[in-house]
Order: structure tokens, then C-alpha cells, then sequence
């Protein structure tokens, strides 16, 4: 099944100060994108999984990279690469949504085996590869294919988006 997919991010701003003849300004952009063909190597993907998701109060799950998880058409997906990953909190969300850390298995090539990321509500993150990374962050069947998300804190569920774009070899 062919794929084709992007992936941009975008942050801008404009600060300005009042001068004793007018006004200055200096604006300040960065943006990023990426467009994958289908396939395995440099610049490519095969592989997509997306969906939103909601935890119970202190609830945690390991998502399982690596042939667990179901795509859009309930077909297995097993990543050997992620070349693009966004996760987005529910703006709603009361509590944070932490991402990383699995007890076992942890998927280590974004943060480490014991690192977490905090997503406060409304928060995102995106990461993706270059388009001439053939390697991507790897993710390693049964010893490091977990990627754990968990609701900080107890009281409330949290919602999350995530998209997951990679490669299956």
C-alpha cells in the first residue's frame, strides 16, 4: 500500500519597540517541513498510524511500535524507523499528558530510556528526520518499541493526538 507524507512545523513572531522617532521592529520566522515518497530508504516512509486517545485518571499505556498497533485499514503496523512524530494534548485536558519513560522496553532513540516529555493542555510537539535520513530514530522490536504516555495526574482523563510516520525496514 503506497504512502506519501508531510510533515511541516512553523513558529514566527514580530517584536516590537517603541523608538523616539517611530516604531522598530524585528520579525523572526523558522519553519520546517518534510515530504516523504513511499518506500524505506532516505527521504521515504511505508508506514503511517494515527489516532486519538484518551487515559483515565493516572492512567499510563505503552504503545507498542512495533507490530502492535493498527492502522487506519486494521492492519499491523511494525516501524523499524519513525521519520515523523507529532503528539498533541487535548486543549480541554486538565491534566498534563507525559510522554517517554516505559518501564520495560523503552523506546530509547527520541528521549532516552528515562526521560519524559510534559505536555501541558493545548500543547504539541513535532519531530521529524531530514529527508536524507535514511535511519531515522530506530526502534527495536521487543527491546525498544515501547513508547509510553501517561495522564499526570489523577481527578481527570487527558486526550491526546498522536501521528506516527516511518518506515518498516
Amino acid at each position: 500500500m503506497p504512502l506519501t507524507s508531510s510533515l511541516a512545523v512553523s513558529a514566527g513572531g514580530t517584536l516590537t519597540s517603541a523608538l523616539d522617532m517611530g516604531t522598530g521592529s524585528a520579525s523572526q520566522t523558522l519553519s520546517r517541513s518534510l515530504s516523504l515518497t513511499s518506500g524505506t530508504a532516505a527521504g521515504k516512509a511505508d508506514k503511517l498510524w494515527a489516532d486519538r486517545r484518551t487515559l483515565a485518571a493516572s492512567a499510563t499505556e505503552d504503545l507498542d511500535l512495533a507490530g502492535v498497533l493498527l492502522d487506519a485499514f486494521g492492519v499491523a503496523v511494525t516501524f523499524a524507523r519513525i521519520k515523523g512524530l507529532v503528539i498533541a494534548a487535548s486543549k480541554d485536558n486538565t491534566n498534563n499528558v507525559v510522554v517517554g519513560a516505559a518501564a520495560s522496553a523503552p523506546w530509547i532513540t527520541l528521549l532516552g530510556a528515562t526521560h519524559t516529555l510534559t505536555l501541558r493542555p493545548g500543547a504539541f510537539v513535532a519531530v521529524g528526520t531530514g529527508s536524507a535520513d535514511a535511519v531515522g530514530y530506530a526502534v527495536t522490536a521487543t527491546t525498544a518499541d515501547l513508547l509510553k504516555i501517561a495522564n499526570s495526574g489523577a481527578g481527570t482523563s487527558v486526550t491526546y493526538d498522536i501521528h506516527i510516520i516511518g518506515a518498516s525496514a
